[in-house]
């Protein structure tokens, strides 16, 4: 009776046991789903957000080819200056496509990050000989692509403060414990914000023929 006692006694144990790691296994198991979920869902939205800032840019490096064009009867002597502004322009749009395609790859955003950088410096020199040029700042259509550029450089701006509102939202939730170890497990790494290198680039260029 002893013996069979013990046994019974062993099996519930066991049974208790094995029921107590089932538990736990299933409920790291929703853990990890709800980690996962959330992580999702705050990736999928600095996408989105970056989708905003995409099609900005899009018009923006369209624009610079018109502005391009408009000033190179009266600047023939800034040929230099100009193809500057055309060699960053489209160094900055191939980068933008490489992030377009994934706005979590760290080193693709750092790319544009210099690109855009590098643009508004050759914009912004293009913009300072242009004072020069009076009859250019009476031009009608440098007037017309002054507001076009002006109006779409905000844009980028507000666009971009969304972006990096949302990465910074994804970043700290990543980094948390103990997310951090399931992101880390599932790949989920850490995004990079949308700003340009050079403190002094930050600001968008000037764009003023008044």
């Amino acid at each position: 009776m002893a013996a069979l006692w013990a046994e019974t006694s062993t099996s519930s144990v066991l049974i208790i046991i094995v029921g107590g790691l089932v538990a736990l296994v299933v409920l790291l198991a929703m853990f990890g789903v709800g980690v996962y979920n959330k992580l999702v869902a705050l990736r999928n939205r600095f996408k989105n957000a970056y989708s905003q800032i995409d099609v900005q840019l899009k018009r923006r490096y369209d624009l610079i080819p018109n502005l391009v064009e408009a000033v190179k009867g009266y600047m023939a002597h800034e040929k230099g200056t100009l193809e500057a502004v055309i060699e960053a322009r489209n160094s900055a749009l191939s980068a933008s496509k490489a992030v377009a395609s994934d706005p979590g790859e760290a080193s693709a955003m750092q790319k544009l990050n210099q690109a855009e950088g590098q643009l508004n410096g050759a914009l912004g020199r293009l913009f300072a000989l242009s004072e020069a040029y009076p009859d250019l700042k009476a031009n009608q259509n440098m007037l017309s692509l002054q507001e076009e550029l002006t109006s779409t450089e905000n844009k980028v701006s507000f666009a971009r403060q969304a972006y990096n509102d949302s990465v910074m939202q994804y970043n700290t939730q990543r980094e948390t414990f103990p997310t951090i170890v399931v992101a880390n497990f599932l790949n989920f790494t850490d995004a990079k914000l949308f700003e340009v290198d050079s403190e002094k680039e930050r600001q968008a260029p000037r764009v003023s023929f008044s």
